[in-house]
């Protein structure tokens, strides 16, 4: 909700980069409300060169940050607010996704590859095969993560395999990496004219090349990657001053606080205690449940990560992390490839219509399967099919996809904590959608409780901006924004039928596995590492 201009004038604002994977959005915040006053978004186009591979413009990215800032503070002029009082900038991201870039020209040096694409299949099947007992969780002791298509540094090394230009780059020193956020706080903060070159932990951890004890680069993990260290950028806490905008409206801002997308969402819906956790519906799905100060190692397929650090001096804190690839992509599919909706908005209605999916199951195994099973060989299948079936029940068939999906994330978070969750905190654009929200209540077997202000990955952002050393504007605590008005949606089924639903569901997750080979990608995507 916008607050009116009366109520924000002398107030301080702060502003928030949330950079999505399929758009980007800038939004402002009061510092002493958390309302957001106003806010502009862009769509951000995908490519898929071939099968498997997304990419994106990284210079496209970047544009679209500058333009939704530019005309966010434009709609601010209007309302009659200084844009003066816009006192910091909190940078939320897409994680993973890898850019390559020459730090003398600024150019990129080949598109972003995106967190989901899958053309590092055969790289990672080579790094296992190296592996002690050809291990895929080898490396899983120093980075909370399996060895996987998923992760930065697999997608940095078919890089300097693959593109000539990265590698010549990598061999004379002008290269250097980032994930979306280093890449956008490089170019905000001046770029080849004296740019910042740092990530937070949160995003250095989702590298596989950043040692989660030890909160720095891993000379051994480097190593095992063959990846010169010195591309990487400086580490920071996801709250302290990194530098300040160059150019535009909000020249001399500083940008002082930068979190991985989900991490800023667990921040944002205000998951300060152990055991709180939130799912956010995206182009994924993202469960993760603040562990505290220690990491939990997961025994059933989720990933330990660094949830937050709020300050140079501050304690890191850890969470479990269960990741699905394709949710509300399943949907953009169902638009984009198959017609069957004009709209993504559009599937509330038709899979209403017909209130059931008929048996027939949906998996979306289109990168292959992340949580719990990182099954990259997996991949899509429709089954349970009639003549009786159509269109709309494969749309309710790809809504309770992803709740099935979350439900197999949530069993494994109840079994690695030990403490079954009584509720689910959600977040994220498809919560939008009543019938999906319905459905995830009556999969779970618990309540799912959506806050009012859905904006929770750009407010984390913004809390970790407004909260660092030297802007101090948050007056806010994170601690004490805890009354935070919800939508609660309670099961609706009974649990007999729930779990006869849910069993169907993992028999045709069997179905779906060890599709596609080595060889076949191979022959599909030419040169291989």
């Amino acid at each position: 909700m916008t607050a009116q201009p009366s109520s924000i004038t002398a107030d301080p604002l702060v502003g928030a980069i949330d950079q999505g994977t399929s758009s980007t959005r800038f939004l402002v915040f009061n510092a002493r409300t958390a309302e957001v006053v106003s806010q502009h978004q862009v769509e951000i186009r995908q490519r898929f060169p071939k099968e498997g591979w997304v990419e994106e413009d990284p210079k496209e990215i970047l544009q679209s940050v500058y333009d939704c800032m530019e005309r966010t503070c434009e709609k601010l002029t209007q309302l009659g607010t200084d844009i003066s009082n816009i006192k910091a900038i909190g940078v939320s991201n897409q994680r993973e996704t890898t850019v390559v870039w020459d730090k003398e020209t600024g150019e990129p040096l080949y598109n972003a590859i995106v967190w989901l694409d899958l053309r590092t299949q055969s790289t990672v099947e080579k790094l296992i095969e190296k592996t002690p007992d050809k291990n895929k969780n080898y490396l899983k002791d120093k980075t909370g993560l399996p060895i996987s298509t998923y992760f930065s540094a697999v997608k940095l090394r078919w890089l300097i395999d693959n593109v000539e230009e990265v590698a010549d780059a990598v061999h004379t020193g002008c290269a250097v990496f980032g994930t979306v956020d280093t890449w956008l706080i490089w170019c905000l903060t001046g770029g080849k004219n004296g740019g910042v070159h740092c990530t937070d932990v949160t995003n250095a951890s989702r590298t596989m090349l950043f040692n989660i004890h030890t909160m720095e680069w891993d000379l051994e993990l480097c190593k095992y990657f063959d990846i010169p260290h010195q591309i990487l950028p400086e580490v920071r806490s996801s709250s302290e001053i990194y530098g300040y905008m160059k150019g535009g409206s909000l020249a001399g801002v500083p940008i002082s606080g930068c979190l991985g997308d989900q991490s800023a969402a667990l921040v944002g819906q205000m998951c300060f205690k152990d055991g709180q956790t939130k799912n956010t519906y995206g182009t994924g799905c993202f469960m993760i449940q603040n562990t505290g100060v220690k990491p939990v190692m997961s025994d059933h397929g989720l990933l330990t990560t660094i949830a937050y650090k709020l300050g140079k001096d501050k304690p890191a804190y850890y969470a479990l992390e269960g990741s699905v690839a394709i949710a509300g992509a399943a949907v953009r599919w169902l638009k984009d490839n198959l017609g069957i909706i004009k709209s993504s908005s559009d599937i509330e209605k038709l899979a209403t219509a017909a209130g059931t999916s008929y048996g027939c199951y949906f998996v979306p195994a289109f990168s292959g399967l992340y949580a719990p099973y990182w099954e990259p060989s997996a991949r899509g299948i429709i089954c349970g099919l009639t003549q009786f079936t159509n269109k709309s029940h494969l749309a309710f068939a790809a809504l309770e996809a992803v709740c099935f999906q979350t439900r197999e994330v949530l069993d494994a978070m109840n079994q690695d904590s030990g403490v079954p969750l009584t509720k689910l905190q959600v977040d994220g654009g498809m919560t939008a959608n009543k019938l999906l929200m319905q459905l995830q209540a009556d999969i779970l077997c618990i309540p799912v409780v959506r806050p009012t202000m859905s904006e929770t990955t750009a407010l984390g952002a913004a809390v970790a901006a407004g909260l660092a050393e030297g802007v101090c504007v948050w007056t806010l605590h994170p601690h004490g924004l805890t009354s935070v008005t919800a939508e609660k949606y309670q099961p609706q089924i009974n649990k007999e039928e729930s779990e006869f639903r849910y069993t169907r569901w993992k028999k045709a997750v069997k179905k779906a596995m060890n599709w596609e080979t080595h060889e076949q990608v191979s022959s599909k995507n030419g040169k291989c590492c």
